[in-house]
């Protein structure tokens, strides 16, 4: 039988509310670097987050811990969480391997015999723990593992390359450090330029946020091109433009294959490089130093080169640890290093990142219409 060559459904969550009420679990691990899910939730979901569970940071807001996202409260206990009146219990860390703590069982089953859904981001699907799934049938509850990935996924096929749509992929000198952020950051000023352009969600935190995606550092490895296939493909329906996800870094020694299937899979027609200036060695990983950018980008343009030749045409940086002169100057110097246009899009604006976007995308249009 030949192989199913439809694009699968990636909208898992079809009843997803439209207002959630967040309980955000970080125990011991809300901040900038160590609670990835729970800050992108509280920067683009803010007015669905009713508090964030820390008893090391309790009594504090998420502004002054993260600087942004006003004044939703830290708590130290379970109960006071449960005052605030939530309707879901969220997981807000994504720690290296994406393993559960033993030590949040009981609060997670709390959270199911509340009858409160848990949502969870993890590599250990909390849907296929039986004492969990036993708590979620007894109270109505929904658990809902963001990184399922889903049984109809097929290698990559190349189909990509059949799109009209200009495909932009963030890229990175490291883990963590705000592709996933730049995407959403520039989405908006891309559309006010004028061009229709939707977000295809590749890790679980996107898929959270946009309410459809592929975790593809949860796909068998043979299926990773063609989990980022097919993500394009339907990102692509209505679009001019389609901003696909980032994932980890070709640097990096734990998650370069996930990078380079993406990579391959999205089959992208330019490259964002996302960078961060305080960082010089790959994290957690202090081994292995992060090159010039000049460097990084000559190896992300050679490793597609074979399948679409791929420039960087702009740059991202994560300069939440520096000042506004020592920002403002990282900027300048990796302009100058590289000719291309950069900014931090938090901290500044993502506008000359959209525009280097809308331009490569009319340039490379204009050029197919001349060619026909």
């Amino acid at each position: 039988m030949a192989p199913d060559r439809s694009v699968p459904s990636l909208r898992y969550f079809p009843d997803m509310p439209n207002s959630r009420r967040f309980l955000i679990l970080a125990e011991g691990s809300f901040g900038p670097l160590s609670s990835k899910t729970a800050n992108a939730c509280i920067r683009y979901c803010e007015h669905e987050v009713v508090a964030v569970l820390d008893s090391t940071s309790a009594g504090r807001t998420a502004q002054s811990v993260l600087g942004f996202s006003g004044d939703i409260p830290v708590v130290a206990s379970w109960d006071q969480g449960m005052a605030l009146q939530p309707k879901a219990l969220l997981i807000g860390i994504a720690p290296a391997g994406g393993q559960f703590p033993d030590a949040w069982r009981p609060i997670v089953a709390a959270a199911l015999r509340s009858g409160l859904d848990v949502w969870s981001g993890l590599h250990n699907l909390l849907g296929d723990d039986p004492e969990f799934a036993s708590l979620a049938r007894a109270s109505g509850a929904t658990i809902r593992d963001l990184r399922r990935a889903p049984s109809s996924l097929d290698v990559g096929t190349g189909r990509v390359q059949q799109l009209s749509q200009t495909i932009i992929l963030t890229v990175g000198t490291d883990c963590n450090i705000g592709k996933m952020t730049t995407q959403l950051q520039v989405q908006g000023a891309v559309r006010a330029l004028g061009p229709k352009v939707h977000f295809a969600a590749t890790g679980q935190t996107g898929i959270l946020i946009e309410g459809r995606g592929i975790a593809v550092d949860a796909v068998v490895a043979d299926f990773i091109a063609g989990a980022a296939e097919a993500l394009t493909l339907e990102a692509a329906e209505g679009a001019e433009i389609v901003l696909v996800e980032g994932q980890g870094s070709l640097l990096h020694p734990s998650y370069s294959g996930v990078t380079l299937g993406l990579m391959h899979g999205s089959l992208p027609h330019a490259m964002v490089l996302c960078g961060q200036p305080s960082r010089t060695t790959i994290h957690r990983n202090d081994w292995v130093p992060i090159p010039p950018l000049r460097d990084v980008i000559a190896l992300y343009e050679h490793s597609m080169r074979g399948v679409r030749p791929s420039p960087v045409i702009a740059l991202a940086l994560n300069t939440y640890d520096l000042d506004d002169a020592s920002a403002r100057r990282a900027i300048a110097d990796a302009e100058k290093e590289t000719g291309l246009p950069c900014s931090d899009p938090v901290r500044f604006s993502g506008q000359p990142i959209a525009e280097a976007i809308v331009r490569f995308h009319r340039t490379r249009k204009g050029s197919a219409v001349r060619s026909v």
